[in-house]
């Protein structure tokens, strides 16, 4: 095994979070890519070899022949499919454990597995979801910027977790620029692209066809391009949001900087569902997770597929090795 292993938290236990990471196991068992998982070892499939570790230095020696598990008991045992908000402190609890080790750089990067942002809450979770709570663990609350990769695209929302009218209402050029410039600088830092290109979508139809369909590409989203481009960034738009995602126009970019959540999610949703993994950018840790939810309806069926979460664990593997390498100058 090469590297630092990797957190993997527990997520809701209720969801597919148990049985993918026994499939990630599985799949990742044979190559450079441990991890060590943070949650209650009742509630992984009862097949699955498991050993306990007290420290996460200890996974990699053990990731061959077992999953190393860190425990974290919950507070009730879990009925597949059927979330309960007394175990939320154990899920968030595994959060904060794994950002925890990561900061202390005895652990590559930190890997999530799917949580219900409604149970959480019902337990009591301030949150809007993942990306908000590790800014805040990270003390870095507000420079947490949302990335989905896939091999085939990577997308950039402006806002995230809100409304879209409250999208609308609270965009600014500020937003964008800052967004813009940490996307810059992570996908020459962690993803090793050494002059990193940027596309922004335009907000409204045909990117407001110069103010006949919405004055916010004249008033807000070239302002903020422009101030891009004098911070050395190397940026393309604003372009229409209906073609800026096709096979030719995708070549032109390595990230698109889109306006809000769905702007972003559904383009690369649709064209590479099983390989996109969610990264956020802006934080001294390495973070990915898959890009799906807890599946609470097929959990414990066997049919839940891992592809995402392996994803999710390669990539942060990856991208924990170009920061080290960026950090001693290998990556320029």
């Amino acid at each position: 095994m090469t590297g630092l292993p990797l957190a993997l938290t527990m997520g809701d236990p209720a969801g597919i979070g148990p049985e993918i990471t026994a499939g990630a196991w599985d799949i990742l068992r044979g190559n450079g890519t441990a991890f060590a998982w943070l949650g209650d070892p009742d509630c992984l499939p009862p097949a699955l070899p498991v050993k306990k570790i007290e420290t996460i230095g200890e996974a990699p020696s053990v990731f061959r022949d077992a999953l190393p598990v860190l425990p974290l008991r919950l507070s009730a045992p879990v009925k597949t499919g059927e979330p309960d908000p007394i175990n939320g402190q154990a899920v968030i609890d595994s959060i904060a454990q794994a950002v925890g080790l990561a900061k202390a750089g005895v652990a590559g990067g930190v890997v999530t597995n799917p949580i219900s942002k409604a149970v959480l809450r019902r337990a009591g979770f301030p949150h809007p979801g993942h990306t908000e709570f590790l800014a805040e663990l990270c003390h870095v609350p507000g420079r947490e910027v949302m990335m989905l990769a896939s091999p085939m695209l990577r997308v950039v929302p402006v806002t995230i977790h809100v409304s879209l009218r409250e999208a609308l209402d609270t965009l600014t050029g500020d937003m964008i620029v800052e967004a813009g410039l940490t996307t810059a600088y992570s996908l020459k830092r962690d993803f090793g692209i050494a002059r990193p290109r940027l596309a922004v979508a335009g907000l409204n139809p045909h990117a407001g066809e110069d103010g006949m369909m919405g004055r916010e590409e004249i008033d807000m989203i070239i302002p903020a391009i422009e101030r891009l481009r004098a911070e050395g960034v190397d940026v393309v738009g604003p372009m229409p949001p209906d073609t800026m995602f096709t096979d030719t126009a995708r070549q032109k970019y390595d990230a698109a900087l889109c306006m809000y959540h769905d702007q972003a999610l559904i383009p690369i949703k649709t064209l590479d569902m099983a390989h996109g993994v969610n990264v956020t950018l802006g934080l001294p840790v390495v973070r990915t997770s898959p890009d799906h939810g807890t599946a609470f309806d097929i959990a414990g069926k066997g049919i839940a597929a891992a592809t995402s979460l392996v994803a999710a664990l390669r990539l942060a593997h990856v991208l924990s090795e170009n920061r080290l390498n960026y950090k001693e100058g290998l990556l320029s």
